[in-house]
């Protein structure tokens, strides 16, 4: 079995709070993934509270984004109209509930690859992917660079190659 998990596809990042034009850019080729992925899909969500301002995180970065229950939090409608199941909602940066459920998945059916795709590749997308290599240390972990952007161009390329550092494959870099 392969997983792909599509990270933080959100409207916040892609055209709202926290938008850039290259995570509006890679929107296709995160479709085109999805739809040509022989395999589960699955998606984790960037979940904030009210009082977002008042975490550390908000200290460190106050611009509110992706307040549950708002549309920024959603996910991008093209994009989660592809998913296997509703999305994985995370706190912070990388999801420890996505690591206990890829752990979980490889215990009933061996995992044969895990392909991350989305946003951002410098935070949440890195995140994921060195959280997934620990749980899952002998199963190969994939980063479609392709699919993926960060806060900045430069941000984006430094993420590719800590990732590739730690034994992660990049694709299409």
């Amino acid at each position: 079995m392969k997983v792909l998990v599509v990270v933080d596809m959100q409207n916040d990042f892609i055209d709202g709070a926290l938008g850039t034009k290259e995570a509006r850019s890679i929107v296709a080729n995160v479709i085109e993934k999805i739809k040509g992925f022989d395999g589960i899909v699955l998606a984790t969500r960037d979940t904030h509270k009210e009082n977002y301002l008042e975490t550390q995180e908000g200290r460190a970065l106050p611009v509110e984004h992706c307040i549950e229950g708002t549309f920024g939090h959603q996910i991008k409608k093209e994009i989660e109209e592809l998913l296997d199941g509703e999305p994985i909602d995370k706190p912070t940066f990388g999801s420890v509930a996505l690591g206990e459920k890829l752990a979980a998945m490889n215990r009933e059916s061996k995992i044969e690859s895990v392909t991350f795709a989305g946003l951002c590749t410098d935070i949440c997308v890195i995140s994921n992917a060195l959280l997934a290599k620990a749980f899952l240390p002998e199963v190969p972990i994939f980063v479609d660079a392709k699919c993926c952007a960060g806060v900045t161009p430069e941000s984006h390329e430094r993420a590719l190659l800590a990732m590739k550092s730690c034994q992660i494959e990049i694709l299409n870099g």
